[in-house]
């Protein structure tokens, strides 16, 4: 696998897709620090991490509106990639939809959200977008 970013948000855009509770995801730092931004945001009921021998595994309780049962995640896209690497400077941060959504970036002080990297005053990778 070339892209573990791209696989954990195709897993958790597949698992929306279909109406899982549930998914399960192979773990690695950066996605632990996504999961939890997730999860701080209101994006996701709940996670856990667990360890085996191995790798480890996220699982990720997935967010539904109790009557709709709409997804609280609309969309999950993934901006800098291994072949294209987007790069932002601290004045040129994106923002999601107007500050509706969250751009998620990979920065020298660690992930964190764009409105955190603006108040920070730093740049970085820009990982992904969701709303």
């Amino acid at each position: 696998m070339t892209d573990p970013i791209s696989d954990y948000l195709t897993r958790i855009r597949n698992a929306i897709m279909a109406k899982h509770k549930i998914v399960e995801i192979p773990a690695s730092n950066l996605k632990k620090d996504i999961t939890r931004i997730l999860y701080d945001k209101g994006y996701i009921l709940n996670y856990k991490f667990e360890n085996d021998k191995l790798q480890g595994k996220i699982k990720i309780a997935l967010k539904y509106h109790p009557e709709s049962k709409l997804p609280a995640i609309k969309s999950l896209e993934r901006i800098s990639r291994p072949g294209l690497r987007q790069y932002v400077d601290k004045k040129k941060v994106p923002r999601v939809l107007n500050g509706m959504g969250i751009a998620i970036l990979s920065t020298s002080k660690g992930v964190m959200t764009d409105k955190e990297a603006r108040v920070q005053n730093i740049g970085g990778e820009v990982l992904c977008y969701v709303y």
